[in-house]
């Protein structure tokens, strides 16, 4: 992990956001370091998620403020959020089944030739190099994505993002309903993006998954951030402790 020293990569400031009378975050404040995950964890509507929401742009934070770079930041939709090189790889992934991984890797923002024509061959050697840096063992370019395992549609997804410069990373239970080997891939996945200097938000359910994939843990209940901790240095026992009683572990509480 880097060394945290310099302004944080994100800095959430006293963030609130309510619906409808009901206060989904109340007053969170939250860091995140270049080379660093931080892992994000409560129950559902615990407020995990609108908290992130607020940074890749889909909500509004009723008050507080967002750092990046030690810059204050305006991100009032997710295209505001993209200006900030803030990518967010949803569990659902986004992909187009029918199409191949180059395809897919420039969904939306496809390279043309000098004519104005799409530029297969160049997508598809630019997939190749982003691929050999990120998961050398991803070989099926050519196949739909529809045909590839859960661990390689998340290498697309994580690719897709990284070409187009993200800096700051969200990603929403990304081993969710993937087996030993490929939650380990996504793992390696991760550990490259970080030697890359990358922020990541980590959103998940599972405790393991964040003691095995990010630096701290932060965790949320009832719309209130109940503690961050280092991973190392509490079980996972602590950490759910946390989650359901909505308290720091007493050797953590100073």
């Amino acid at each position: 992990m880097a060394g945290n020293t310099g302004a944080p990569l994100v800095d959430l400031r006293d963030i609130h956001i309510s619906f409808g009378g009901i206060k989904a975050v109340d007053g969170v404040s939250l860091d995140l370091y270049p080379g660093e995950v931080v892992g994000l964890l409560g129950h559902n509507g615990a407020g995990k998620s609108t908290l992130i929401k607020c940074l890749s742009g889909a909500y509004q934070a009723d008050s507080g403020e967002i750092y990046i770079d030690g810059q204050k930041a305006d991100i009032q939709n997710p295209r505001d959020a993209r200006a900030y090189n803030i990518e967010t790889i949803y569990q659902t992934l986004a992909l187009a089944d029918n199409l191949d991984a180059a395809a897919n890797l420039f969904l939306g923002r496809e390279l043309t030739t000098a004519l104005g024509f799409v530029d297969d061959a160049r997508m598809e050697a630019e997939t190749r190099k982003i691929m050999a840096r990120l998961n050398p063992n991803f070989k099926k370019l050519k196949e739909p994505v529809s045909a590839l395992s859960g661990g390689q549609r998340q290498s697309v997804a994580i690719a897709r993002a990284v070409y187009f410069n993200a800096r700051i990373l969200i990603m929403d239970e990304p081993t969710a309903a993937l087996g030993p080997q490929e939650t380990q891939m996504v793992a390696e996945l991760i550990q490259e993006l970080k030697r890359q200097g990358l922020g990541i938000f980590l959103i998940d359910h599972d405790v393991h998954a964040v003691k095995q994939l990010c630096d701290r843990a932060a965790v949320m209940k009832n719309g209130q951030l109940i503690g961050v901790v280092k991973v190392d240095e509490v079980t996972e026992d602590d950490i759910l402790a946390m989650i359901i009683l909505g308290k720091k572990p007493e050797h953590l509480a100073a």
